[in-house]
């Protein structure tokens, strides 16, 4: 942890104290409820920097707020669903948050991985199968968010090009209409 420019950092600090702040009061109300669990981390510190350590929370509930929030910090939360419920673990997914950035699945069964990605069709404007969903380069592999996390126009697409043009159509006729009639409509 450190700098961003020394290359050998993994994590670097948040982007502004705000950020700093809003993690740090999602660490700290962790750290208090009956629902969660931290596994690894749950430090921060803003002396030197707004650094938060990598934190890992585990949550008893799936709805507990770290799973519905979009967080941009080194902050993750894990519920273990229950192996025997795969479809109700699936609605749930796609029922917890407004946000669809990303999202994945690990799988070595092609049914299943045809299965959630037909069933988490719109859980995620980027959907990884047995990668982290994380890291995406634009100008190698579109990038963009659905639902509350964005218009799911792909930065690095041609599909983004999109979302800063008006498109118009001008039609121009040479040989102007005489009659508000259709010519299909004459009799023959």
């Amino acid at each position: 942890m450190g700098t961003p420019e020394d290359f050998t950092n993994f994590i670097n600090a948040v982007i502004d104290e705000y950020t700093f702040d809003k993690l740090a009061r999602f660490i700290d109300d962790a750290k208090k409820s009956d629902e969660t669990e931290i596994i690894v981390g749950g430090n921060y510190d803003k002396s030197k920097g707004y650094f938060i350590e990598p934190t890992v929370i585990v949550t008893k509930n799936p709805k507990y707020i770290t799973m519905e929030e979009e967080l941009f910090g080194p902050v993750l939360t894990i519920y273990v669903y229950d192996e025997n419920k795969t479809e109700e673990t699936l609605d749930i997914l796609n029922e917890t948050s407004i946000y669809a950035l990303t999202g994945a699945i690990f799988s070595q069964d092609r049914y299943f991985i045809e299965y959630a990605t037909k069933k988490l069709a719109n859980c995620a404007g980027n959907f990884y199968i047995n990668d982290k969903p994380t890291g995406a380069v634009v100008g190698q592999q579109p990038f963009g968010g659905a639902r509350g996390s964005g218009t799911n126009d792909k930065a690095g697409s041609m599909i983004n090009l999109l979302r800063w043009v008006s498109p118009r159509t001008i039609k121009e006729n040479f040989v102007p209409p005489t009659d508000y009639r259709y010519p299909f409509l004459n009799e023959k």
